[in-house]
């Protein structure tokens, strides 16, 4: 089963259920104004019945109006009393993987759905020009000019093949075909992080361009892992960056495991070094190595990149485990291009992207899985620890294309 069959009904079944919804509740009305209609008549039998009961019931309420006060004010004031253990502030309820995204990919759901909703606003019929202009709107959404000129012509022959014609018909042809490109190139195993506990310790290498987030991805991550209860060292590899050390350290307080420094402008492969030793002899389960924010073209940076494996490999033949590029998803298309060029010069195991629930431009995960077959590991969909989540293709098409149609 297509991961388009298995999201489905999150995807297209929110409409129906507002239908029923609405059926139902004038069905409820329907029944309660049948219901009033019968009761009038026996109302009008018993006012008089009620009226002369209503006498002798004066009477006694007289009789028991003072010992009701008493009891009442005696009451009100054991309530008073009791009130400060009524007042317990139930925790907030830790939201579900799907929420995590659908909250996350919030603004990019609203980018693309407000252009998709504007283009089949000047919708005639289905034609060159039609196809044309979704082309443009693809391009526009961040997933790529390859992918969007290959979706297009598949949904050139989609639309024929299902003679879609009305506007509800092309919306749903549209995010099915995003939806099953966006599968193909997935594969859930190879998006899991790795780890061997035979080949302890799990070292994971983040590269990338400064800003991107790798410093703070690696401190969410070793929160992670920490409070899983596993043994976490940080290796403190960029020496070039002002303050980089000093942040990283500061994420070693805060989460309470163990951050390998080296003198001012030390060489990061010493740096990593001294961290995979220590990993080795505390038997660490992991070990997370910051790198120096790099271009892809700077050629002796992306030596240096090298040298650290080697580095690693003389202790540790079988690391790093993972080789992650972090990238900023609010970038879009630099992202793609970043990535793009990274993985000429650097043997990447995957990606983490960074920042999608402050930006638009999460549609760029289509154009990554079909233009360059890496698959994403993580992503950032807030500023909590817990909000760098494993990615989760069913979560991030749900994010993406809920409410859509």
């Amino acid at each position: 089963m297509g991961l388009f069959d298995r999201i489905k009904k999150s995807l297209f079944s929110n409409k129906k259920d507002e239908e029923e919804k609405v059926e139902q509740e004038k069905q409820v009305e329907s029944e309660q104004a049948e219901v009033e209609a019968e009761v009038e008549p026996e109302a009008d039998t018993k006012a008089t019945e009620t009226a002369n009961e209503s006498d002798e019931q004066e009477t006694k309420l007289e009789e028991t109006t003072e010992t009701n006060a008493e009891e009442a004010t005696e009451t009100v004031s054991e309530e008073v009393e009791e009130a400060p253990e009524q007042t317990k502030v139930e925790p907030e309820a830790k939201p579900s993987q799907t929420e995590l995204y659908e909250k996350g990919l919030e603004k990019t759901n609203k980018g693309f759905g407000a252009r998709l909703n504007a283009f089949f606003a000047q919708f005639r019929s289905v034609d060159e020009d039609f196809f044309d202009d979704l082309e443009e709107l693809l391009i526009e959404s961040d997933v790529g000019f390859e992918t969007a000129e290959t979706l297009t012509e598949e949904l050139r022959n989609e639309a024929k093949l299902q003679k879609a014609k009305s506007r509800d018909d092309l919306k749903r042809v549209i995010v099915q075909k995003l939806v099953e490109l966006y599968d193909e190139n997935g594969d859930e195993e190879d998006e899991k992080l790795r780890y061997s506990a035979d080949e302890k310790p799990n070292i994971y290498l983040f590269v990338g361009v400064n800003g991107a987030g790798k410093t703070t991805t690696i401190g969410k991550l070793a929160k992670r892992y920490n409070d899983q209860g596993k043994k976490v060292i940080l290796a403190a590899a960029d020496t070039f960056r002002a303050g980089a050390v000093e942040q990283l350290c500061e994420w070693g307080k805060r989460v309470g495991v163990t951050v390998v420094t080296g003198p001012e402008k030390a060489d990061p492969a010493s740096v990593v070094f001294d961290a995979t030793q220590k990993a080795i002899e505390e038997k660490a389960d992991y070990l997370l190595v910051d790198t120096a924010g790099r271009l892809q073209n700077k050629k002796n940076l992306m030596n240096e990149l090298e040298k650290i494996e080697r580095t690693i490999q003389k202790l540790a033949p079988n690391q790093p485990t993972e080789t992650l590029l972090v990238l900023d998803g609010s970038t879009g298309q630099n992202a793609l291009m970043q990535a793009k060029d990274f993985d000429k010069t650097t043997k990447l195991s995957g990606l983490v992207l960074t920042k999608l629930d402050g930006s638009s431009k999460g549609g760029v995960v289509l154009a990554i899985r079909n233009e360059m077959k890496l698959p994403v590991k993580l992503v950032g969909l807030g500023e909590k620890p817990e909000d760098l989540a494993d990615f989760s293709a069913a979560d991030y098409a749900i994010g993406l294309f809920h409410g859509l149609v």
